[in-house]
């Protein structure tokens, strides 16, 4: 898996555990670390695809069967595996995602 990738992914699935197991106090700030890690981790995964992916995958479907995404989905909970698939389209659609329209 890309270097990059993988380090953005790592810091994802660590804030996605620590939002599981937050108690009522730290839920709020441990959600939105979650947020902004999960967001780093999808730019950096379109950044390997624009750069990288020649040429783009014209489906979502032939994107999601590249290898490193099979990757990242065998590693990404089951409940997050939408919102991976969710901005996977706006990836080979190369669109981007405007912040208030994020996932809240």
């Amino acid at each position: 898996m890309n270097e990059q990738i993988n380090q953005a992914l790592e810091a994802a699935l660590k804030n996605w555990s620590m939002m599981s197991s937050s108690i009522d106090d730290y839920a709020e700030g441990a959600a939105d670390q979650f947020e902004s890690s999960f967001y780093a981790f999808i730019d950096t995964v379109r950044d390997w695809a624009y750069t990288e992916l020649k040429p783009m995958p014209q489906t979502v479907e032939l994107f999601l069967d590249l290898p490193l995404v099979i990757g990242i989905l065998e590693r990404l909970p089951a409940p997050l595996h939408l919102n991976f698939e969710t901005e996977a389209e706006l990836i080979v659609d190369q669109s981007i995602r405007i912040d208030d329209e994020k996932y809240d």
